[in-house]
């Protein structure tokens, strides 16, 4: 069976035009060129109370809300390149409730603890509402809600009569397309208050100026080579390519990269994912497909499509792809990858036929950091005063702050509503060592490749997957 983007695809010359232009950089750190910069670390045997390493934003939520419960500490956070140049500058900008990466993952895994889960969730995202208004963080943000579309009939079905929360809305085919015009739209469902959009490299750069005015002292360029503690009951020593510092207590916030804790390491893999941004849409071009209500949206498909407008009315367009290389290897040659451009581009097109004279400017690829449970995990060492926290699969960008508050609960030793949940107490099984990993990860999406194109129809292998509380249902 073929889906409706091999039924309907646009021509090789209108992709080609389109792709024509593109510079492979992310759009989000071209758009914000004007962010500050910070020194290197170069003070040896500097001692703070809390070391965060890593200027994304696990990082940064750490370090401004760690601020925030403590004025007087001293925080340093460490960065290995530039604040947000990694995942946290080359996202979607999703700001979703979610903590599991929604709903059905977690009633798979957690069921009794659904009904808190989705309260922290919302609670979380309000929290960052509430500190972009407090904190004055100008990062676009815009509480729109996200929009479930079904492109195919069988996804249409699932929305046909299923439960609704009170904040959400279903529509039927006519319904949806009069909301955001694409002949490919069957049926939808707006959900509106769990979910908004962000710039995400201006919220990086936002939490770093936030972060600094209140005492955190940044420091960019300094890899960190490793953690270790000096002596027994001693402080934790951080070292970096020029210096070494101490803690008392240290986060690690290094998102998809290989963990500083070697009893963490199988537990993430990184997988690339692709986007691509086009010119500014002009005011009949946006009129043609109307979204006058700017949701983020994403497809029901195992390889779904997400997309959104940006300030300035560009559509960002990712996903579909999810590529891992053997050995978890990540390399800034892998970001440049046509084939996947080409189809995201095709992609577009079969989706939004009307905007055919509309260009890309930006391609480009990050890192996600996955879990063999597709959301966030809490880890830690010697003696709890190393927090660690990875494995957010994509909905980092609002899950990172509920992350930062569950590891500085722990320093403090409060039991919280947090700190109690199984799924912070629980650790997912690691990805076993290569060759498996890769023929394991491989087969995986190839079955999910297969469901899609089988009605939904999962293989012998999901459901394997999903007994065991492996499976994943985006």
């Amino acid at each position: 069976m073929q889906t409706v983007f091999e039924r309907n695809i646009p021509s090789t010359g209108l992709v080609d035009r389109s792709l024509a232009a593109t510079v492979l950089q992310p759009f989000w750190l071209d758009d914000a060129p004007g962010h500050a910069r910070y020194p290197a670390l170069s003070k040896p045997f500097e001692r703070y109370d809390l070391i965060v390493v890593g200027g994304g934003y696990t990082g940064l939520w750490s370090a401004v809300l760690a601020k925030q419960r403590d004025p007087g500490i001293r925080v340093a956070l460490v960065e290995g390149q530039t604040i947000g140049w990694a995942a946290s500058g080359r996202n979607g900008g999703f700001v979703e409730a979610s903590l599991t990466h929604g709903a059905e993952n977690g009633l798979s895994r957690w069921p009794d603890e659904m009904e808190i889960l989705d309260r922290l969730g919302l609670e979380n995202l309000d929290g960052i509402e509430k500190t972009v208004d407090s904190l004055g963080l100008d990062c676009d943000f815009e509480r729109t809600g996200s929009l479930a579309v079904a492109v195919e009939p069988y996804q249409a079905d699932e929305l046909t009569g299923a439960a609704l929360r009170p904040d959400q809305v279903y529509f039927d085919q006519h319904a949806i397309r009069s909301e955001v015009g694409s002949p490919t739209y069957l049926a939808g469902v707006w959900s509106k208050n769990t979910a908004a959009l962000v710039h995400p490299a201006k919220l990086a750069s936002e939490l770093a100026r936030a972060a600094s005015e209140l005492g955190v002292e940044i420091y960019e360029n300094s890899k960190v080579l490793g953690v270790a503690q000096d002596r027994r009951g001693g402080p934790l020593s951080v070292r970096t390519e020029r210096v070494t510092v101490h803690a008392d207590r240290v986060i690690l916030a290094t998102n998809g990269f290989p963990s500083l804790l070697k009893r963490y390491r199988y537990h993430t893999v990184p997988v690339y994912d692709y986007a691509l941004m086009t010119e500014p849409l002009t005011e009949s071009q946006l009129a043609a497909i109307g979204w006058s209500n700017r949701q983020g949206i994403s497809d029901m498909s195992n390889q779904f499509h997400y997309y959104r407008l940006s300030k300035d009315n560009r559509i960002l367009w990712g996903g579909y792809d999810a590529v891992y290389h053997f050995g978890g290897r990540i390399r800034p040659r892998y970001e440049d990858r046509d084939a996947t451009y080409r189809r995201l581009a095709g992609h577009f097109f079969t989706t939004f036929p009307q905007l055919e004279d509309v260009g890309f400017t930006h391609r480009w690829a990050g890192v996600i950091d996955t879990s063999t449970r597709f959301c966030a995990f809490f880890g830690s060492a010697y003696g709890d005063r190393v927090g660690y926290a990875a494995g957010f699969t994509g909905l980092g960008v609002a899950a990172t702050r509920f992350a930062a508050e569950v590891m500085l609960d722990r320093f403090a030793g409060a039991q919280t509503v947090r700190t109690e949940l199984d799924m912070v107490k629980s650790i997912p099984a690691p990805f076993p060592p290569e060759p498996l990993a890769s023929a394991g990860i491989q087969a995986t999406r190839w079955s999910l490749d297969r469901a899609d194109h089988r009605g939904g129809r999962r293989n012998l292998l999901l459901k394997a997957l999903d007994s065991v509380g492996l499976g994943f249902d985006s």
